[in-house]
């Protein structure tokens, strides 16, 4: 994302008395009033006694729309979703104690992610915080280590400045979730409401211009390389960079591979990608990044599930690392030119530096090409028809994106419904794809695509989910009914937790110990989709012929009236293939498909 500062535009009706003094308001409408300042239009939430007294000026805004959800972690995820698809800022409001604590693994996933989204929650009298009162708990210390900051406040005074400085952090330098406690008595009592406010956070600066030296060296690199390849994290995404990177990769000419957390970032369509390197990630992208001699690392930070066993991870490649955070850079790898800055800012300078440097050509690189579309050539993505005449999951899940085009928005759950959604579907702009990557959340697809689609109210939105995920967080199917959000369910139903089956196929001697969900293969279906789905308001259908497929996703997306949910039943035995399993180098890239290979871990 952007850097963007916080909003002083202000309208004197809203801050002063006819006197021309500032208002006294209680703190609870300092909450609405300061949201509604700061351009805030949506917010995910769910009441409680602790936060009780901001919605009741919350039902008076004419500005600001609250959806009701059926749990907390649900409107933490939608947060994450409305940002994650539009660059703006998510917001989600839960009271104390649980429901603060039900906005943890939202939180702890924006946190992995690096999406903007500013929670705010109820505390307990202030006189009673620490006296183990009811529904209190200590959710400035639980969230200290997964939020870029959390604030206490307990005056109403203070409420404007702090929720202003929360919605600064969150959303400039590298993005990430904040979080603001208020205690009751803060928000019942009255104070002067001060716009704009004054934010004082002395130490916090979130974007460093990249030194023109480090700039230079990079161009350098980049011109005495063979064999460079683009790493492109997920960084570019949320700084709104793609356009630059699709300049500088073009005018350099090398291969470019996007992570789970890009993809979309630059072109599939593009020539120069090779798709998406790491455990599952295409033959060609995998070894590029193992072969290559520079890696030209943008907004990316060297993940385990990209670089395998680390200490073998591109054993003779140089690194250039742009990031805006500088803990990334030399975390995992050694760096040979690390540059700080905003990505959007980065990409032209460097642009500028190799333009002026090579005279405008691109790089003698063709025989690194020509080893890379050998290895596209022999190692094309696909997959194998199942061999007990179920649905092939990638089959159906190609189709929802040929059929829905690259102006959807795809969401995905957790598991191999997650991967084959990144491998099979063409992302060609950031934003359309969204998934939880670091922290790997099951229940995160359902509530994202319902904060995606109120961002995005004109686009098709899908929620491409497993039939275990799906049963974490359905529950929002509700507020999806009652809030008029049609999003469009696809449970890519095997009937199992697929991944963790996967792994015991593979490395428990097919001993799949509890992973069984008994949702569609048997006569007996636990629960029956298409009934839930009717029993939430929703449209269901149930596809279990190839035949099938095409009708019941065009029909999903012609149906705007309410949600959708298609239960696709398809093979418990597909696998996600390719496969670099984990703690091996990324040479050992498999590509067997009818026998679990053997790997030793300790090369």
């Amino acid at each position: 994302m952007a850097s963007e500062s916080v909003p002083t535009s202000t309208l004197a009706s809203a801050n002063t008395a006819d006197s021309g003094e500032p208002e006294i308001i209680s703190g609870a409408a300092a909450v609405v009033r300061t949201l509604e300042l700061l351009g805030v239009t949506d917010v995910f939430g769910l009441p409680g006694g602790a936060i009780l007294p901001v919605y009741d000026p919350l039902m008076d805004s004419k500005k600001l729309r609250h959806i009701l959800v059926r749990h907390e972690q649900g409107a933490g995820h939608a947060a994450e979703g409305y940002a994650s698809a539009s660059g703006r800022v998510g917001v989600c409001i839960a009271t104390s104690g649980p429901g603060a604590t039900n906005l943890v693994t939202a939180i702890a996933d924006a946190y992995m992610d690096s999406v903007p989204i500013l929670a705010i929650t109820g505390q307990v009298f202030s006189h009673l915080m620490g006296t183990d009162a009811f529904q209190e708990a200590d959710i400035v210390g639980i969230t200290m280590p997964i939020t870029k900051h959390s604030f206490l406040v307990t005056k109403a005074e203070d409420i404007p400045s702090t929720i202003a400085a929360a919605y600064h952090v969150c959303s400039t330098g590298r993005p990430g979730p904040v979080l603001v406690d208020i205690t009751k008595d803060a928000q019942q009592a009255m104070a002067p409401f001060i716009w704009p406010p004054v934010i004082d956070l002395p130490g916090y600066r979130p974007v460093t211009k990249a030194h023109g030296k480090q700039i230079t060296a990079a161009a350098e690199l980049i011109l005495e390389s063979k064999q460079p390849v683009f790493y492109v994290g997920g960084g570019i995404v949320r700084a709104g960079a793609a356009a630059e990177l699709l300049a500088l990769a073009e005018a350099i000419g090398a291969p470019v591979v996007t992570t789970l957390m890009a993809r979309g970032a630059f072109p599939d369509s593009h020539i120069q990608n090779l798709g998406m390197p790491g455990m599952h990630g295409t033959v060609p992208a995998v070894l590029a990044l193992q072969d290559a001699d520079l890696l030209i690392t943008l907004g990316a930070r060297f993940d385990d599930r990209v670089t395998g066993k680390a200490e073998l991870f591109a054993p003779n490649a140089k690194v250039i690392h742009v990031d805006i955070d500088p803990a990334e850079i030399g975390k995992i790898r050694q760096v040979e030119v690390p540059i700080v800055g905003d990505a959007k800012d980065v990409l032209p300078d460097l642009l500028g530096a190799y333009a002026e440097l090579s005279n405008g050509k691109k790089l003698e690189i063709s025989e690194w090409w020509a080893t890379l579309n050998a290895l596209r050539e022999e190692y094309p993505l696909g997959y194998t028809e199942p061999a007990d005449g179920l649905l092939s999951p990638q089959y159906v899940i190609s189709r929802i994106g040929e059929i829905s085009g690259p102006e959807a928005v795809y969401a995905s759950g957790v598991g191999q419904h997650q991967m084959w959604s990144a491998q099979f579907i063409k992302y060609e702009r950031p934003n359309a794809w969204l998934n939880s990557g670091g922290a790997g959340t099951m229940g995160y697809s359902v509530p994202a695509a319902m904060g995606a689609k109120v961002s995005q109210p004109d686009r098709t939105v899908w929620a491409i989910d497993g039939d275990g995920c799906f049963q974490m967080t359905n529950q929002e199917l509700a507020t999806c009914t009652l809030n008029n959000i049609p999003i469009k369910v696809a449970i890519i139903n095997n009937s199992s937790l697929g991944m963790v089956r996967q792994w015991q196929t593979l490395f428990y001697d097919g001993r799949h110990s509890n992973t069984d969900l008994n949702t569609g293969h048997d006569t007996v279906r636990v629960p029956d989709f298409v009934k839930l789905a009717d029993a939430y308001g929703a449209l269901g259908i149930r596809v279990t012929k190839k035949s099938e497929v095409d009708a019941a996703i065009k029909l999903a997306i012609e149906t705007n009236d309410r949600p959708v949910v298609i239960d696709f039943v398809v093979s418990a035995d597909a696998m996600v293939w390719p496969m670099v399993p984990q703690g091996v180098s990324n040479s050992y890239v498999q590509y067997a498909k009818d026998h679990a290979p053997t790997w030793d871990t300790d090369e």
